[in-house]
């Protein structure tokens, strides 16, 4: 018993340790080949969000890299809790909605002034837009400002031929404005706060304002349910954007064509059509043409390189392995100048 004991424990230290340290080298090879393949494979399956919360994430809009409209890229994001917000140079600020056939954006500021704060004037920052985006400020928001430093600036009621020549009264502050005497939902909460109705022309002017007022809201005017001429005066910033209309991004839209979504390549910033299995540079229904370009292609060509590589470090490995055999045995993570690979 003593030898056989003795004899097993020269084979379990002999043997098998050498081939379990093979084993171990090759599942190691094969974890490495292959995740890159898995990886890819994710990332071009990947399909585009049309929601945030509740509200409809359409083109020229992508809340996922690579979808909607590169002039658009990284400037919704939707957040863990399903709010959506707009990024901007002053801050991130929550989107209440969007409306794509009358193209604008509907947000809130939370420094702004509200009902609440009646006459309590909190700090604030001025709000601003990337001026190299497609955004603009729309004209139908009005801006107004609370308590002003009349030795600082113009407040007084504006003429009424400012109404037909509106740039020639561009630096008052008009005191009398219809929104100052009739607030949304509050139209007593100012008290006895001066107020007056301005619109910046650009962000430097609003900074200067506010360098002289204690504080500021926006209000923008709103379609009404009976008519569009029947307008309802609400808090928040409406912003305008243009939706960038090219042919391409409408046959990829068309469902007689597969009806894909309008997307473009993260590196190149090319157009992409993004349809369920591939993503092709005209549209779903392609058949093979000549100027289809499909991610599909891309992975297939590197499950191919991956199947060749993995082909050749299994090759090796047998090759180490056999190398290992003819030599002395060692045991793991003993190395010698016979088992060295390097």
């Amino acid at each position: 018993m003593g030898y056989l004991f003795i004899s097993f424990k020269s084979i379990s230290v002999n043997k098998l340790l050498p081939c379990s340290c093979f084993y171990h080298f090759l599942c190691f090879l094969f974890v490495l080949l292959t995740l890159p393949y898995f990886s890819i494979t994710t990332a071009q399956a990947s399909l585009c969000r049309t929601f945030c919360g509740t509200i409809p994430i359409n083109y020229p809009f992508g809340i996922d890299d690579g979808c909607g409209s590169p002039y658009y890229r990284h400037i919704l994001i939707c957040s863990d809790s399903g709010k959506l917000e707009l990024r901007t140079p002053s801050g991130r600020y929550q989107v209440q909605s969007i409306t794509y056939s009358d193209p604008h954006i509907i947000i809130s500021d939370p420094f702004m002034w509200n009902c609440q704060d009646g006459n309590h004037f909190r700090a604030t920052r001025p709000f601003s837009l990337d001026t190299s985006t497609r955004f603009t400020l729309s004209s139908q928001n009005d801006y107004l400002f609370f308590n002003c430093s009349e030795e600082n600036v113009i407040v007084e009621p504006k003429p009424i031929f400012c109404e037909r020549f509106p740039d020639q009264c561009d630096s008052t502050c008009d005191s009398s404005s219809y929104l100052c005497r009739h607030l949304p939902g509050c139209a007593t909460a100012l008290g006895g706060s001066s107020c007056c109705s301005y619109y910046p022309k650009a962000t430097q002017s609003l900074r200067l304002m506010l360098k002289y007022c204690a504080s500021y809201t926006s209000i923008y005017w709103r379609n009404g349910a009976n008519s569009p001429d029947d307008q309802v005066p609400e808090y928040g910033i409406r912003i305008d954007f243009d939706i960038p209309v090219t042919t391409h991004c409408l046959e990829c839209q068309d469902m007689m064509k597969g009806g894909g979504n309008c997307g473009f390549d993260t590196q190149s910033q090319n157009f992409l059509c993004l349809c369920n299995d591939r993503n092709v540079t005209a549209y779903c229904k392609n058949n093979g043409t000549s100027g289809q370009h499909s991610r599909a292609g891309v992975i297939a060509g590197t499950a191919t390189g991956v199947s060749a590589a993995g082909a050749l470090g299994v090759g090796a490995g047998i090759w180490f392995w056999k190398k290992v055999r003819a030599k002395a045995p060692v045991t793991c993570g003993v190395q010698s100048n016979e088992n060295r690979l390097f």
